[in-house]
């Protein structure tokens, strides 16, 4: 769900089994049919604007947990594709969520609870969690919750699945789940985000000629204009 900074994943157990997923074919989604959207998911909007907001929610956690300008700088650094991996992982929790309703899964509050508890006293506190989910996975505080509850669906799909996620088999199986997923929710990047491969429910770098296309025409209309 490449170990490579911009296609990484947000959740830590189960989906981070499948990071090193050989690279499939790309599927060429994305157009300019829907403006003012970054994405279009089951026929929802991933606008621009909130993709935008998730990012400051993360750049203003960061700052608050760097002690200096310089900290904050370098944790900048390292996250120089978090606008892509933001809407990934915007896009991904809808699949997901899609993937465990096809099985009829849900998850309650207090699962969640309990899976937070649990994280808490591993990592040595509330706040250690909160700054390990943010370092690794690029989860504010507030998104948690939500970052949790997407994590305990993989694994009930997993289990549902008979999905042992150690083997290739069982990551094929749980990829296939998802890959259905995507194609019910017929998931749209727009292009200045990458494209969506189905097969493997993750953003890609776009492989079309789309921005270059789009930054020669407007040249030309310039010269023509001057």
């Amino acid at each position: 769900m490449h170990r490579r900074r911009t296609s990484r994943r947000r959740t830590s157990l189960v989906l981070s089994a499948v990071a090193l997923a050989a690279a499939p074919a790309l599927t060429a989604c994305g157009s300019d049919a829907h403006p003012g959207a970054a994405a279009v998911v089951g026929g929802r909007r991933i606008t621009v604007s909130q993709l935008q907001d998730r990012v400051n929610e993360v750049r203003d956690a960061q700052r608050a947990a760097t002690a200096d300008s310089a900290q904050y700088k370098q944790a900048i650094a390292r996250t120089g594709g978090l606008t892509r991996n933001t809407l990934h992982t915007m896009v991904l929790d809808r699949v997901m969520h899609r993937a465990a309703t096809d099985e009829g899964i849900t998850v309650t509050r207090k699962e969640m609870q309990d899976m937070r508890a649990g994280l808490e006293k591993q990592a040595g506190g509330a706040k250690q969690l909160e700054v390990a989910w943010l370092q690794q996975y690029d989860v504010p505080p507030q998104r948690l919750t939500e970052s949790l509850r997407t994590e305990l669906e993989a694994q009930k799909l997993s289990s549902a699945l008979g999905a042992d996620m150690r083997t290739q088999q069982g990551q094929a199986t749980f990829w296939k789940a998802l890959a259905k997923a995507s194609k019910e929710l017929n998931v749209d990047l727009n292009p200045r985000y990458g494209e969506w491969d189905v097969s493997h429910s993750r953003r890609v770098d776009a492989k079309t000629p789309w921005l270059r296309e789009v930054t020669a025409r407007a040249s030309a209309a310039q010269r023509r204009t001057a």
